[in-house]
């Protein structure tokens, strides 16, 4: 059946141009069965997961870096006496009391050593190995999901911006449609709309809602919002289709490459962020009870800052976590150290976890995918290990 974003989708040859909001991040969208939503927020450009989770409690910190990740003496808020959350995240505590929030240190994909922002987020994508060149695989491991969830269907998986995220890309088809964008229907393709559906009480419905939604425009929704506004008209957009018939949704942040400055370069990303999960809890309601967020990044920073007050590419890292359906409330994670032995190469956060086994976890407990499936067709190659049991 036509439904409003396949028919919006097709207008196009009747005169309805777009003009993607520079702004807006992309957004993947595919529906599946069940009544789980799982959510993965693209971060890029490397957040410092050092200074987002700060493990305050270790010695080693303040031996590393004297102006970031000050802990509660620098205004960020307690968690449990050894992690202190960044001030910017203020807005997310109510959440982590209630166990809807929480967080994932110490994790990288298998990416080594050369610190491309390109490789890197190609590889987080991907969702391989360093065995396995990216440039070969042609699809995402959300699309792989889609590939073997039971009784997915195809063609309700959607790509929802100015490009589709490699991370859906594949087999599974996704349509496209821009909810950030101008959407203008000239006169003559509104009087050829009506002219044409007037007596189609299948489609004239729908041509009447478009018209009525061109009519008003869908870009003063954003017009001089900016970045933060942008931001929360997409995570409004999600939560409407997770609500509906949307099951997966993916999009991603800019902003987190912090090389000077990070004590103000971080905290408008981490502010949108925050704004978006805020954004998104709101709009989903009682929905948000069976709802799961991941939010990745490519890879870590430095463990050590840089003398411009900054951090550069790094390794190890950390996940941000929240949802209804998040055992929440906790920092998950083996804490490797900040001991100068501890290092990874002498200068990043050792990874205890690889980001793809958390992001398996997630699709065995929400979707029921089998541990095999997961580590032969989602992430093949991967060892899934034991669960850490982040799910409610």
């Amino acid at each position: 059946m036509l439904n409003r974003r396949l028919f919006l989708q097709g207008s196009a040859v009747l005169g309805c141009s777009a003009a993607a909001h520079p702004l807006m991040s992309t957004v993947t969208l595919a529906s599946a069965p069940g009544d789980k939503r799982l959510v993965v927020i693209i971060l890029r450009g490397a957040m410092d997961g050092l200074d987002v989770v700060q493990p305050y409690g270790d010695a080693g910190l303040r031996g590393l870096r004297q102006t970031l990740s000050l802990g509660p003496e620098g205004g960020a808020a307690d968690l449990d006496g050894f992690y202190a959350a960044h001030p910017a995240l203020a807005g997310l505590m109510p959440l982590w009391v209630a166990g809807e929030l929480g967080f994932f240190n110490a994790v990288s994909t298998p990416y080594r050593d050369k610190r491309s922002h390109f490789d890197g987020q190609d590889m987080l994508e991907a969702g391989t190995g360093m065995d396995v060149p990216v440039a070969m695989v042609r699809d995402g491991w959300l699309n792989r999901l889609l590939q073997v969830m039971p009784g997915a269907r195809a063609e309700t998986a959607y790509s929802v911006g100015a490009e589709e995220l490699h991370v859906l890309a594949g087999a599974a088809p996704a349509m496209s449609w821009a909810p950030e964008a101008w959407l203008t229907l000239s006169a003559q393709a509104r009087g050829l709309l009506g002219h044409i559906y007037h007596d189609d009480a299948l489609f004239r419905e729908a041509a009447a809602e478009a018209m009525e939604i061109t009519a008003r425009g869908a870009g003063p929704m954003l017009a001089g919002k900016g970045a933060a506004g942008a931001s929360e008209a997409l995570a409004k957009f999600t939560a409407e289709r997770l609500n509906e018939e949307t099951r997966i949704a993916a999009f991603s942040l800019t902003g987190w490459d912090t090389h000077r400055g990070q004590a103000s370069a971080i905290r408008g990303p981490l502010t949108r962020l925050s704004e978006v999960v805020t954004t998104l809890r709101a709009g989903l309601g009682a929905t948000w009870g069976q709802t799961l967020v991941l939010a990745m990044t490519e890879f870590g920073r430095t463990a050590r800052e840089n003398g411009s007050r900054g951090t550069d590419h790094g390794t190890g890292g950390a996940m941000l976590m929240a949802g209804g359906a998040l055992r929440g409330g906790r920092v998950y994670g083996r804490w490797p150290g900040l001991g100068e032995a501890d290092l990874y190469a002498g200068r990043d956060l050792m990874p205890t976890q690889d980001v793809r086994a958390v992001a398996g976890w997630a699709m065995r407990g929400m979707f029921g995918i089998e541990a095999g499936l997961i580590e032969r067709s989602i992430f093949p190659g991967l060892d899934l290990g034991s669960n850490p049991g982040f799910l409610a």
